[in-house]
């Protein structure tokens, strides 16, 4: 195997695993990088379907406990058909509006300077978002309700334009509607397994005849990496917002899609159109 192909799955991997949970799209930053990194072919599709899932596994380890009990307990506790059905509810908006229209969306704004520039319109919701007085309703995600959990799958929908942010979308989402800081980011990584596993299967599926035995190395370089980053960032963020706000986010759009629409307006940078 290449090691040059390798060291770009490792890069990417790593890149999926920091991006996918916080509020800053893992889809715009896999956009760029595999654009940077002329990894957008065929087979950085499939890649991408493999480095997903990574992410994927991530939550579910770090709440395993918590989902085990959850599925276990299902049949005869209320609290755990309220939080199954919730993230149900909240699931079926992107996926009906996914069906509908990714094939619209994939072919006009999957390209960089689309990217940039839903990095800085994110960035000024988060702003407003945390300059409002944030009075706390559903403390943690047992107590939210059924119409909560509609309004953050319609908010989440939001993340089908790449550079939005699927989790941040969510989490300011939450923000916006009273959630706690907790509630609304467990809530993003639970909505994120079906989200993302549902994502994972369907492009499987799609994608199946382009595999190939022969990339196997490179998918498990990308798995490993994103598995191990995406859970210390799972961990590291639910530490962080304990004490912290998100504005650092907001400017960390801003700073990273004012780079991308600099460089491709001075040609310091020849971003492609896909």
């Amino acid at each position: 195997m290449d090691t040059v192909l390798l060291l770009k799955a490792l890069i990417l991997g790593i890149v999926e695993g920091l991006t996918e949970f916080l509020p800053i799209s893992s889809t715009g930053h896999l956009i760029l990088a595999g654009d940077l990194l002329d990894f957008n072919d065929e087979a950085g599709k499939i890649f991408e379907i493999v480095i997903q899932f990574g992410a994927i596994l991530a939550v579910v380890w770090e709440y395993r406990a918590r989902l085990w009990e959850t599925i276990a307990s299902c049949p005869t506790s209320r609290k755990a058909q309220r939080l199954i059905i919730n993230v149900a509810v909240a699931f079926m908006p992107l996926a009906v509006l996914g069906l509908m229209f990714h094939k619209t969306i994939k072919a006009h704004l999957f390209n960089p300077i689309s990217v940039a520039a839903a990095f800085i319109i994110g960035a000024l919701f988060i702003f407003w978002a945390e300059k409002r007085t944030h009075r706390v309703r559903v403390p943690s995600v047992d107590d939210l309700t059924l119409k909560d959990a509609l309004m953050l799958g319609c908010i989440q929908a939001l993340a089908l334009i790449p550079g939005t942010s699927r989790s941040g979308a969510t989490i300011i989402g939450g923000l916006l509607m009273g959630l706690s800081r907790k509630a609304a980011t467990e809530f993003s990584f639970f909505l994120a397994i079906p989200t993302l596993g549902v994502a994972t299967i369907y492009q499987v599926y799609k994608e199946w005849a382009t595999i190939q035995q022969t990339d196997l190395s490179m998918w498990a370089v990308g798995f490993v990496a994103a598995f191990v980053s995406a859970f210390l960032c799972i961990r590291w963020l639910l530490r962080y917002i304990t004490t912290h706000n998100f504005i650092i986010f907001a400017w960390y759009r801003i700073v990273f899609g004012l780079i991308v629409l600099i460089t491709a307006y001075t040609g310091v940078v020849s971003w492609s159109a896909h």
